[in-house]
């Protein structure tokens, strides 16, 4: 429990349900923690159940904001909640219901989980074993999938996602009519960020100056740290003053940056795009014949594509391909899995 009204109507909704439900808050040192811990009480007070906190400030510090700064400074971009929902929600804290003798974990993600028979059909196998699928949330502006590729069977046994067939103003409606005290703002992306991205960058990283140059390999100015910029970016730079040029590549060796314009800009597009720590939640690669939907960033529109191993291949070309992003796959409203961005 946050203190934000997702997870405080996932407490209500299980609280209802007849189950025996018990709250947690996770000390993670987020920047609102003092509101947040303040508002997970009272809602816990409100709808009578308990409330346990558990500091990972270390744990998290540790694995979540180290691989932040890490992957910055190595050159790509990292995805901290993909990383923080694989190893703290549902890594240490699935460990703890364990441990505690809860039969679930639930939390306020918008997913649906659904029992199915799972089978193999990238072996081409015709056998059926007893599963669970995720899907998309209803609620498809709210949908979270991206964030859970790496979840696995193992784990779905144990969670329950209570928000998934509801859409998010229907959650603020009945949270409204049952005057819960949870946070009125919404939560922001990345929770540890006490200023603005780059300068938090600033603060914990040593940027080395460097050339930006065109593709063909015109320099055109300098750069102030190439964690700084992200691929796809509209650059400050223009040509002639008008014409303005993107973030297209960098060059970690010899720290360039390297920008094009728009229309040198698809030059750069992939059809064929690497993952790397890849998870299929079912257990079984998908079918290499097939066709699947896919999205290189959150909130992008799917695309179609195929699999062969560890390689993704569109049918059409894709912009600002971006290493350390999630790389998310999908059939039809099924999450199949995922990986992490190898250019």
């Amino acid at each position: 429990m946050s203190g934000g009204v997702d997870s405080s109507m996932a407490a209500t909704a299980l609280k209802n349900r007849g189950y025996d439900t018990s709250g947690v808050f996770l000390n993670l040192g987020q920047v609102n923690y003092t509101e947040a811990l303040k508002s997970a009480k009272k809602v816990a007070e409100k709808i009578g159940i308990s409330l346990k906190i558990v500091n990972l400030r270390k744990k998290f510090k540790k694995e979540i904001i180290a691989y932040f700064l890490r992957e910055y400074k190595e050159g790509g971009t990292p995805n901290p909640c993909v990383q923080c929902n694989k190893d703290i929600k549902f890594g240490l804290l699935l460990k703890l219901a364990e441990k505690l003798k809860f039969d679930y974990l639930a939390t306020g993600h918008y997913i649906r989980r659904k029992p199915s028979f799972l089978q193999d059909g990238h072996q081409g196998k015709s056998f059926r074993k007893e599963g669970f699928r995720l899907l998309q949330a209803k609620d498809k502006s709210k949908d979270q999938s991206y964030f859970l590729y790496n979840l696995t069977q193992k784990q779905l046994g144990k969670l329950l996602f209570p928000l998934g067939d509801y859409f998010k103003k229907e959650i603020k409606k009945m949270a409204d009519e049952l005057r819960l005290p949870h946070l009125k703002k919404e939560s922001q992306d990345i929770c540890f960020l006490n200023c603005e991205h780059n300068e938090y960058l600033k603060k914990h990283l040593k940027f080395k100056k460097g050339k930006i140059t065109t593709a063909d390999g015109k320099i055109i100015g300098e750069h102030n740290g190439l964690p700084l910029y992200t691929i796809g970016q509209r650059h400050g730079f223009s040509k002639g003053g008008r014409v303005p040029y993107y973030v297209v590549a960098k060059n970690i060796k010899k720290n360039l940056l390297i920008v094009a314009s728009k229309a040198d800009e698809e030059k750069f597009y992939k059809k064929e795009i690497k993952i790397k720590k890849v998870n299929w939640i079912s257990g079984y690669a998908p079918d290499i014949k097939e066709t699947y939907k896919a999205r290189i960033r959150y909130r992008q529109s799917l695309q179609n594509c195929r699999i062969k191993n560890n390689k993704v291949i569109f049918l059409r070309p894709q912009r600002a391909v971006t290493p350390g992003q999630s790389l998310v796959i999908y059939d039809g409203q099924t999450l199949l899995g995922g990986g992490i961005i190898v250019v």
